[in-house]
């Protein structure tokens, strides 16, 4: 719908749109600009209240004759800031009103002049809680899309660095970023993001990039392992613009997609290019292995101490000190649900509460539990390897994946023993190799396809290019 050259039924119009009776927020001043009646829109708490003062004082001191024609040649002579538009349809300036662009209604003008003087409430660019590093930027990703933004562009000094701006959710309107370099992205591949993204059908993005990434990728839910990476590093996401990759930044969310992702991408963490190269590897190959002991170590020890008498004389250690009273795969289970119990308490429990609870959590369910007969020294000792191990990786989402391997492993082993056990690890490699990202790509590229020096360059850190 477009709009009227008499500002009385633009205003009319606006006011029973936007309830501007109700919405206490949403505030409308009358003035005049050279002899005509003019009408500002602005949402309180999203503007800069000292730049539309200092437009404002310009306004009053222009004359009925100095007025141009037009509302382009207006705000060309007459709005003294950058970031200034022009709009000529009802929709779009309601969701840009809405956003917190302050939009300005002249009497005798059919077009809306916006001035984009917003202010977000926003935190400092601090180091993430999870993806710290011992070296390195100490800055991260915040809820503000156009600080995040900025955060990368402050690393890409590249005009082939490009940032197209998109909108999903038929009430949020939420901002979506895709960020990539020209060149270097595979284009068939952004042609079919982009078009996912415009052709999502949702009414609000409520939970920001995770709602993003299940309608970007529908299918496939019972699979748990990730098909995306998330890092709240923007040196990590830098990287991975300039290896090729696309960045999909989300308005309200501190974290960034990166596609495509494979499952050695996901493992990789920025602490591996801060250090050394001998450093670096020795990082990324520790962190692999132990991932791998996290899946297998308790389902291998249950496979030994269901048939002790496979066990070599050098590995008798192994074996239970006392008979237990509960069946080893209860008490291992008990343990994974405690365990998830424990960080729900510890992510909720105040700052000034967290060290003694968790010292009374390390005597009461540690040594009590051991000595009452519920679990064995042995269960104890495995799953808190086990629960160390999963801090060993940032993705939280490859670290429940894991766990869920991990428990069905248990599961089989426990019911039909050696062939339960090699059905798990197969379901496993299966979850992993059948996987498939959201560009079509191999999970476990460059293993498969093969490509040796792609996948020498995710096991071993190279020396980094100086060109």
């Amino acid at each position: 719908m477009s709009f009227s050259t008499h500002l009385e039924e633009n205003m009319t119009r606006f006011n029973e749109i936007l309830d501007v009776n109700t919405n206490f927020d949403v505030v409308y001043r009358t003035t005049a600009i050279g002899g005509r009646n003019a009408c500002i829109y602005f949402v309180d708490g999203f503007t800069k209240d000292e730049v539309l003062l200092k437009i404002m004082q310009i306004w009053e001191s222009m004359k009925p004759e100095s007025m141009p024609e037009n509302a382009h040649d207006f705000s060309k002579q007459y709005i003294p800031y950058g970031e200034v538009g022009l709009v000529d349809k009802e929709d779009d300036v309601i969701v840009q009103l809405l956003t917190g662009i302050s939009c300005i209604f002249i009497d005798g003008y059919d077009r809306c002049l916006t001035i984009d003087c917003r202010t977000y409430p926003a935190r400092g660019v601090s180091e993430p809680e999870k993806d710290k590093v011992m070296r390195g930027s100490r800055d991260g990703f915040v809820e503000t899309l156009i600080f995040n933004t900025a955060l990368i562009r402050r690393r890409i000094r590249d005009p082939k660095l490009t940032m197209e701006i998109l909108t999903a959710g038929e009430s949020s309107h939420t901002d979506i970023a895709v960020c990539y370099m020209k060149g270097r992205v595979d284009e068939q591949m952004l042609s079919n993001i982009k078009k996912r993204i415009e052709n999502v059908h949702v009414d609000a993005l409520t939970m920001n990039q995770e709602s993003l990434a299940e309608c970007l990728y529908p299918h496939k839910w019972y699979n748990p392992f990730p098909k995306f990476k998330f890092s709240e590093r923007p040196d990590t996401a830098a990287a991975s613009i300039l290896e090729g990759n696309i960045i999909i930044l989300v308005d309200n969310s501190p974290a960034a997609m990166i596609l495509p992702s494979s499952v050695f991408d996901i493992i990789e963490e920025a602490d591996d290019y801060y250090f050394p190269p001998i450093t670096g590897s020795y990082l990324r190959l520790s962190r692999m292995a132990i991932s791998v002991l996290a899946l297998l170590l308790t389902p291998t020890w249950l496979l030994l101490m269901q048939n002790p008498q496979a066990l070599p004389p050098w590995l008798e250690f192994l074996l239970l000190s006392e008979e237990p009273h509960v069946p080893l795969v209860i008490q291992l289970f008990i343990l994974e649900f405690a365990i998830d119990g424990l960080r729900l308490a510890a992510i909720n429990t105040p700052n000034m509460l967290t060290t003694p609870l968790s010292v009374i959590a390390g005597i009461v369910l540690g040594e009590y539990s051991v000595k009452s007969g519920w679990f064995s020294s042995e269960t104890m000792l495995y799953m808190a390897f086990v629960t160390i191990a999963n801090y060993s990786q940032a993705s939280f989402e490859l670290g429940y994946a894991l766990k869920f391997m991990r428990m069905a492993i248990l599961l089989l082993t426990a019911l039909f023993n050696g062939w339960g056990y090699a059905a798990g690890i197969l379901l496993s490699v299966c979850a992993i190799v059948f996987n498939k990202t959201i560009a079509g790509k191999s999970y476990i590229y460059p293993l498969i396809p093969f490509h040796w020096s792609e996948l020498k360059k995710r096991f071993l850190r190279g020396r980094l290019p100086h060109q």
